[in-house]
């Protein structure tokens, strides 16, 4: 499996909602609903302005471009600059999905979105990784992606049987074929982003994150992943630190700790056999490595992740 397919299925996406959203001008909507939830939207008609939380310079969103907010911020979007912005939790119905809203008699911007919650316990982590806006514009394999939302829109629209579960389905497919034009047209070292998505981006480093997630039991050494990029051990060094934040180890081990998160919620394993497939020779080395990175030993941890009343089949030391 590639790495975003990876880190998508550990984060578990569920569509919670799908809805068209028709607005008239001029208006202004503060989502303030996104604390642990992706939102991807595509606008269909017209443009829309958008302003992240922290930053005083709006993005101005084009029709046909599709926008992605998967970290949590609060953002702002509306029609023209200076409109007092109303919560969108007062003004969309949690239950909507399915519909299309007309908000302020409609005409000026007409949206189709999803809200995404995340199943993973540590989505967190993971979404922290991201950068605030995902912005698509590119024409490259636009007519996929546009493809997607004129069905998705028609099973809005029509209400034939199986029509939340295909409209499901298709946002799903809205928000990974987004996520892919980002990391085909985006250049980390034009944009100055930073992160794992950033890394990934990076042509000259995915090859070593690709080799990473492939086999992550491997003991890789710098040597290795700078052969997979085509670069000196140095130069890989300093290009993955700046891309990602952290030292190629460092993420290799950060991600063979995610995946044992992972493997210890569904509680299946013994904590030797989770060690020893990501590599570590013994239960104790696995332990300390899980502390650092996860903040407590793996039996605690696997322990605060269990509904209240409930036993692991399995329960791993530490």
């Amino acid at each position: 499996m590639d790495p975003l397919s990876e880190v998508l299925s550990l984060l578990k996406p569920r569509s919670y909602i799908t809805a068209g959203f028709d607005a008239g001008r001029p208006w202004a909507l503060e989502l303030d609903d996104l604390a642990g939830r992706i939102k991807c939207y595509a606008v269909v008609r017209g443009s829309c302005r958008l302003t992240l939380e922290g930053d005083a310079t709006p993005v101005v969103v084009p029709e046909g471009a599709c926008f992605v907010l998967p970290t949590g911020r609060t953002a702002v979007i509306g029609s023209d600059p200076g409109v007092p912005a109303v919560r969108a939790s007062e003004v969309l119905d949690p239950n909507r999905s399915g519909e299309a809203v007309t908000y302020r008699g409609g005409g000026d911007v007409y949206l189709v979105g999803s809200r995404f919650e995340m199943g993973s316990p540590h989505a967190a982590a993971l979404l922290r990784t991201l950068p605030p806006l995902i912005l698509v514009e590119t024409d490259d394999d636009r007519d996929r992606l546009r493809r997607s939302i004129e069905m998705m829109m028609a099973e809005l629209r029509d209400g034939r049987p199986g029509a939340d579960l295909m409209a499901q389905h298709l946002a799903h497919m809205m928000l990974v074929q987004a996520l892919r034009l980002y990391l085909a047209a985006r250049s980390p070292r034009e944009t100055g982003d930073t992160g794992w998505f950033a890394a990934l981006a990076d042509p000259e480093l995915s090859g070593a994150i690709g080799a990473m997630h492939a086999d992550p039991g491997h003991a890789w050494t710098l040597r290795e992943l700078a052969a997979r990029s085509g670069m000196s051990r140095t130069v890989f060094a300093e290009r993955f630190r700046e891309r990602s934040g952290e030292t190629p180890i460092a993420y290799l081990t950060r991600w063979r700790m995610t995946l044992a998160a992972e493997r210890l919620r569904e509680g299946t394993e013994t904590l030797a056999r989770i060690a020893h497939s990501l590599g570590y020779a013994s239960e104790p080395a696995f332990t300390t490595a899980f502390r650092r990175v996860m903040g407590a030993p793996p039996g605690r941890y696997a322990r605060s992740l269990a509904p209240p009343g409930s036993r692991s089949r399995r329960r791993p030391a530490g």
